[in-house]
Protein backbone atom coordinates (compact mmCIF):
# COMPACT_ATOMS: atom_id res chain seq x y z
CA UNK A 1 0.00 0.00 0.00
CA UNK A 2 1.08 3.55 -0.78
CA UNK A 3 2.00 6.30 1.65
CA UNK A 4 0.72 8.91 1.20
CA UNK A 5 3.56 10.88 3.49
CA UNK A 6 5.95 9.20 1.10
CA UNK A 7 5.07 11.47 -1.84
CA UNK A 8 4.48 15.07 0.38
CA UNK A 9 8.20 14.14 1.64
CA UNK A 10 9.57 13.70 -1.51
CA UNK A 11 7.88 17.26 -2.81
CA UNK A 12 9.00 19.02 0.98
CA UNK A 13 12.63 18.08 0.08
CA UNK A 14 12.36 19.61 -3.49
CA UNK A 15 10.62 22.76 -1.89
CA UNK A 16 13.65 22.71 0.54
CA UNK A 17 15.96 22.90 -2.82
CA UNK A 18 14.34 25.79 -4.28
CA UNK A 19 14.34 27.37 -0.53
CA UNK A 20 17.93 27.30 -0.16
CA UNK A 21 18.24 29.01 -3.98
CA UNK A 22 16.18 32.18 -3.08
CA UNK A 23 18.14 32.30 0.03
CA UNK A 24 20.95 32.64 -1.67
CA UNK A 25 19.87 35.24 -4.20
CA UNK A 26 18.37 36.92 -1.55
CA UNK A 27 21.36 36.75 0.01
CA UNK A 28 23.19 37.93 -2.82
CA UNK A 29 20.93 41.36 -3.14
CA UNK A 30 20.36 42.13 0.59
CA UNK A 31 24.89 42.06 0.56
CA UNK A 32 24.51 44.34 -2.47
CA UNK A 33 22.80 46.64 -0.40
CA UNK A 34 21.50 50.19 -1.97
CA UNK A 35 17.89 50.70 -2.90
CA UNK A 36 17.30 47.43 -3.96
CA UNK A 37 18.72 45.52 -1.20
CA UNK A 38 16.14 47.66 1.11
CA UNK A 39 13.70 46.93 -1.08
CA UNK A 40 14.11 43.39 -0.97
CA UNK A 41 14.66 43.40 3.19
CA UNK A 42 10.96 45.06 3.01
CA UNK A 43 9.51 42.75 0.61
CA UNK A 44 11.01 39.66 2.18
CA UNK A 45 9.22 40.41 5.36
CA UNK A 46 5.92 41.21 3.81
CA UNK A 47 5.77 38.03 1.46
CA UNK A 48 6.61 36.32 4.65
CA UNK A 49 3.33 37.48 6.62
CA UNK A 50 1.36 36.86 3.76
CA UNK A 51 2.44 33.50 2.74
CA UNK A 52 1.97 32.67 6.12
CA UNK A 53 -1.56 34.36 6.68
CA UNK A 54 -2.60 32.23 3.40
CA UNK A 55 -1.24 29.21 4.16
CA UNK A 56 -2.79 29.51 6.92
CA UNK A 57 -6.19 30.19 5.79
CA UNK A 58 -5.68 26.82 3.39
CA UNK A 59 -5.49 24.58 6.08
CA UNK A 60 -7.98 26.11 8.18
CA UNK A 61 -10.13 25.39 4.98
CA UNK A 62 -8.74 22.16 4.65
CA UNK A 63 -9.51 21.14 8.23
CA UNK A 64 -13.22 22.90 8.37
CA UNK A 65 -14.04 20.21 5.06
CA UNK A 66 -12.71 17.32 6.95
CA UNK A 67 -9.83 16.75 4.96
CA UNK A 68 -7.16 14.35 6.00
CA UNK A 69 -3.87 15.51 7.75
CA UNK A 70 -2.08 14.76 4.11
CA UNK A 71 -4.40 16.80 2.32
CA UNK A 72 -4.24 19.94 4.68
CA UNK A 73 -0.45 18.75 4.66
CA UNK A 74 -0.30 19.59 0.60
CA UNK A 75 -2.56 22.55 0.44
CA UNK A 76 -0.43 24.16 2.57
CA UNK A 77 2.90 22.74 0.39
CA UNK A 78 1.16 24.21 -2.28
CA UNK A 79 0.67 27.79 -1.20
CA UNK A 80 4.31 28.22 0.26
CA UNK A 81 5.71 26.22 -3.24
CA UNK A 82 3.57 28.89 -5.18
CA UNK A 83 5.36 31.52 -3.31
CA UNK A 84 8.90 30.36 -3.53
CA UNK A 85 8.59 29.55 -7.31
CA UNK A 86 7.50 33.09 -7.58
CA UNK A 87 10.73 34.43 -5.99
CA UNK A 88 13.09 32.00 -7.50
CA UNK A 89 11.60 33.35 -10.87
CA UNK A 90 12.10 36.91 -10.46
CA UNK A 91 15.37 37.36 -8.11
CA UNK A 92 17.17 35.39 -11.32
CA UNK A 93 16.24 37.63 -13.83
CA UNK A 94 17.56 40.23 -12.62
Amino acid sequence: MFNPWLALTFKTVQLGFDVQNVIALRMMRLAVGGGRGQREARRMVVEKLASAAEAQTAAATAVMAGHKNTVVAKKVLRVVKKRVRANKRRLSRR
